[in-house]
């Protein structure tokens, strides 16, 4: 049987030597993704709706030796405090090989956007471009990363 590996998830991206992305993994994508040596999993989708979840998503992530972070992000209300969660995690895990998802890479591409901006200098121009390889924001996100770059974009 072939193995399920990680790059067959919708929206996977290869961010760089350390970060990837995606939409809702498998279960078998995310013990693929522990054998290809992902520490750590930060989920930025719900957990109830079974359509674009698992059912035991920490167990599973837990079981293969990953640390599982969940930062529940509102795909029509994302906050602030969301967003500072999320740079807190990443800043945690920075040397670690990270795998950070949503439903359908949405959210965190948007969220790396932000977090390469105001937490690692990049130009928004630049930071930006993994999300446009995804997506183009509605206008909930759009207001959202415009109130955010003001807000944190030259921290």
């Amino acid at each position: 049987m072939q193995r399920a590996e990680l790059c067959e998830a919708k929206n996977f991206r290869e961010a760089d030597d350390r970060l990837l992305t995606a939409g809702q993994p498998t279960e078998e994508q995310l013990a693929s993704a522990a054998v290809d040596g992902v520490q750590v999993v930060i989920n930025l989708a719900l957990h109830d709706d079974p359509r674009y979840s698992l059912q035991d998503e920490r167990g599973s992530v837990e079981g293969c030796g990953m640390i599982y972070v969940h930062i529940p992000v509102q795909f029509a209300t994302p906050t602030e405090a969301n967003l500072l969660a999320f740079f807190d995690a990443m800043d945690v895990y920075r040397d670690r090989r990270i795998l950070v998802h949503c439903a359908a890479n949405y959210r965190v591409t948007a969220f790396v956007g932000l977090y390469r901006v105001a937490r690692q200098g990049w130009s928004s121009g630049e930071a930006f471009d993994l999300m446009r390889t995804v997506w183009e924001p509605n206008e909930v996100w759009t207001n959202f990363i415009a109130a955010m770059l003001e807000k944190h974009g030259n921290s």
